[in-house]
């Protein structure tokens, strides 16, 4: 069983205590998420602290509100703060400054609070609107719930029901369904944020949600021990008996109480998330031949990472492909297909770290070496492809007839030289691509001269010119490295006599004919096929 995210518990708690907003800790959680710079399983451990994090500022309106002329401190705080921050400059005492001005302006805001409630029972008779009962409750959960969508801020929410229940306008229990139902209401935010994100985006907020439904189905339930457990807590705390107090205790012990309770079902609930949102990328960034009971056996091996490197070879063809397109529509594409290719190659990798070391000759640790090449010119290709990709939106007012012919021309050797560079077909020849490389150079020169010769007849725009041979360098580099790639697998291939799966079925198919001619199996060549 996976360790309970501990730290990221932590890190939720306190980023959430700092910032006062759990939703912007949970939109910046899943956009990490999204681009791969943290785990699914390890923004866990974020959102749950990020809910005991949220709780703070429950704490702070009963405590400082209540207690302390906010506009002692406040006012002051608001210039200290933006003198900071005119005066900080570039270092880091100027966000320090925007902090103290934001504390100050919270302060500020919960004083106003208080007094609009103070006078509100006068304007507004809110015994009409209360309903007795669990239907009585589940309003209020629903009051709570539709103040934290339409501000996307629980943590303004929760401030207005404490201020609320201070001044009168709504009773404890009500409060605290209110509370409950902020707390749930956090999970709008979650939910919109991953409109088009990544399938582990999508895991986190689905967690998210069931985390604080969750946690508000249970706190609703017993809500009548929580009160119970809250009244004792705060007589052993000595904490005066003052609703906003109690609600903010209320709020930090239903939702200490959801993290105990997440605690045990932890690795169930990321094991069930990982089996959700599955798309096509994540089945194809999963290594089909590598497994660790052939390990042991290096021919074996060598067979299986060949036949993988064919598999990432085929995504990064596409991704070339897709890149000289003259559309350009797939830039989305690419980029997913990149991610594929560095998890099939980190998985490459991995797997070679596995092999047994005492049982590998210097023929087969060649070999290996071929494969961790080929490898890293994948990656290179694939980076070159995404690159391409990305540069290709910055590149206009490009007019010139013949400049944009002569791009054409040089983008058609590509994709021929693309096309060629695939060691699962029957015809696939290593000589061939590396002509076609020279080809590739050749084309490249001749456009290059013709743009630069445009640019000095002013044929097109300078900057423009320079753009685009940047970018033609970049396909050029990406095919360089699709051969180098090519080259190593072809070493691989013709070293260790290997077929990939359609030259296994063809091979078979040649085999069964010429069984019928009873000519024997040697005859047909089987080991001068063109890799």
């Amino acid at each position: 069983m996976d360790a309970f995210p501990t730290h990221g518990v932590v890190t939720g708690l306190t980023i959430t205590a700092l910032v006062q907003s759990s939703s912007a800790v949970t939109i910046a959680t899943i956009g990490f998420v999204n681009a791969g710079l943290i785990t699914m399983r390890q923004a866990l451990g974020i959102i749950y602290g990020s809910n005991i994090g949220t709780t703070m500022t429950g704490w702070l309106v009963a405590i400082i509100g209540y207690k302390i002329n906010v506009e002692t401190f406040a006012l002051p705080m608001i210039g200290v703060g933006m003198l900071v921050h005119l005066t900080g400059g570039e270092s880091k005492r100027g966000p320090f400054g925007m902090v103290l001005v934001g504390f100050g302006l919270f302060f500020i805001g919960i004083g106003v609070l208080k007094d609009a409630f103070d006078g509100l029972l006068t304007v507004i008779d809110l015994n009409q609107f209360t309903l007795d009962g669990i239907g009585g409750v589940l309003m209020y959960v629903g009051v709570g719930f539709l103040m934290t969508v339409l501000t996307q801020s629980s943590s303004a929410a929760i401030a207005l029901t404490l201020t609320a229940a201070t001044g009168g306008v709504v009773g404890l229990y009500a409060a605290a369904a209110m509370v409950i139902g902020a707390n749930v209401g956090t999970t709008s935010t979650a939910g919109i944020a991953v409109i088009g994100a990544t399938a582990n985006a999508k895991r986190v907020a689905c967690a998210h949600i069931i985390f604080n439904v969750g946690t508000g189905v249970v706190a609703l339930m017993i809500l009548p021990i929580l009160f119970w457990v809250v009244q004792n807590t705060g007589e052993l705390l000595g904490l005066e008996a003052i609703p906003a107090l109690t609600l903010a205790l209320f709020h930090t012990v239903f939702n200490v109480l959801g993290v105990a309770l997440i605690f045990p079902l932890n690795n169930r609930l990321a094991c069930f998330l990982e089996k959700r949102f599955i798309t096509q990328d994540e089945i194809e960034s999963r290594p089909i031949y590598l497994d660790k009971t052939i390990a042991v056996s290096p021919a074996l091996s060598i067979n299986a990472l060949a036949l993988e490197l064919s598999r990432i070879t085929a995504v990064v063809r596409r991704m070339g492909l897709a890149a000289m397109s003259s559309e350009f529509t797939n830039s989305r594409k690419i980029t997913s297909d990149n991610r594929v290719v560095h998890k099939l190659c980190g998985a490459v990798a991995a797997f070679i770290t596995r092999l047994e070391r005492k049982s590998l000759t210097n023929e087969v640790s060649e070999q290996l070496a071929n494969i961790l090449r080929a490898e890293q010119h994948l990656l290179a290709c694939a980076d070159q492809a995404s690159a391409i990709a990305k540069a290709q939106a910055n590149i206009v007012g490009m007019n010139d007839e013949v400049s944009m012919a002569n791009i054409s021309r040089f983008r058609a050797e590509v994709v021929d030289l693309m096309i060629r560079a695939d060691p699962t077909e029957a015809g696939f020849s290593f000589e061939e691509c590396g002509l076609q490389l020279d080809q590739v150079q050749g084309v490249y020169d001749e456009v290059k001269a013709a743009l630069l010769l445009a640019g000095v007849e002013l044929r097109v725009p300078i900057p423009v010119m320079i753009d685009v041979i940047d970018q033609n360098s970049r396909i050029r580099r990406m095919t360089r490295q699709m051969v180098k790639a090519m080259r190593y697998l072809n070493e691989v291939f013709v070293t260790a006599e290997i077929l990939t799966p359609g030259l296994k079925l063809k091979r078979e198919q040649e085999s069964s004919i010429t069984e019928g001619k009873r000519k024997p199996l040697n005859s047909m060549g089987s080991d001068s096929i063109d890799f």
